[in-house]
């Protein structure tokens, strides 16, 4: 029942995104809750009413192939969330479990990178390893779960200069790393941990967005060397889905010390 629920909690809350006017649906009066309707949905994605009712109220499993396509089109789902649904919809059986420790192939490459800052995460953002840069940036946080510095350490909202972005996008990569391992005992733990301790948290995570940022850029404020801007490449490693290498290049102006 709770793959059934995390899929009914996913359709209703891209649903309560859409703007019935964007649809070219006919004006139907006054509206008590955002978004569309169940029927409007079901009559979008090509569906009967009562089939997605069942959906959404966790009494139908196993949607086909089909039914999935032609919701991520009524949703207007992007790449990531249609891969989410998905998943939520016919998860794994089973699944790794995430690492504890970095490989020795990957401890060395992270010391032959000594002119920008690398790390070597989970993607429940544990950090396994880091060089020399990345722990004069990061500091502490090179050494712990970045999730929860984030969310925990009052300096972090100092340190990241667009905060409320870096938070929403953890939340939503860490939802997406749910609904790949569902009764994961870690990602479990890390999402209870952080949703009770962390009113922020909580409130992202219940907006049910899902996301994987892959690159970017990243704003920080450094107690010693202040204003630092990278780019970062986010890449994850092929023989081990949950694990992943990031770089952070910086941009022109950025001054880091030889280390």
């Amino acid at each position: 029942m709770a793959v059934r629920e995390d899929l009914a909690e996913f359709l209703k809350s891209r649903r309560a995104r859409i703007d019935p006017r964007d649809t070219g649906l006919p004006p139907s009066g006054m509206r008590r809750v955002p978004g569309l309707r169940r029927s409007e949905l079901a009559h979008l994605a090509g569906i009967s009413a009562e089939y997605y009712q069942r959906l959404e109220q966790r009494r139908a499993a196993n949607p086909s192939g089909e039914v999935l396509d032609a919701l991520a089109v009524a949703l207007r789902l992007n790449t990531v969330e249609s891969d989410h649904l998905r998943t939520l919809a016919h998860p794994a059986r089973g699944g790794d479990t995430a690492a504890t420790a970095a490989r020795p192939e990957l401890l060395r490459m992270l010391d032959l990178i000594d002119k920008a800052p690398a790390l070597v995460i989970t993607d429940l953002f544990d950090v396994l390893a880091a060089n020399a840069l990345a722990h004069y940036v990061f500091g502490d946080m090179a050494h712990e779960n970045m999730a929860r510095a984030l969310f925990f350490e009052p300096e972090a909202r100092e340190f990241y200069r667009e905060w409320p972005e870096v938070a929403a996008a953890t939340v939503a990569q860490l939802r997406r790393v749910a609904g790949r391992y569902p009764g994961d005992p870690a990602t479990q733990a890390i999402v209870d941990e952080l949703a009770s301790g962390s009113v922020e948290f909580a409130e992202l995570w219940r907006a049910g967005d899902v996301e994987l940022r892959t690159f970017g850029g990243k704003l920080i404020d450094h107690p010693h060397s202040g204003e630092l801007r990278f780019s970062y490449e986010n890449l994850e490693l092929p023989g081990d889905p949950r694990q992943r290498i990031i770089t952070f290049t910086p941009e022109p102006g950025t001054l880091l010390p030889t280390l």
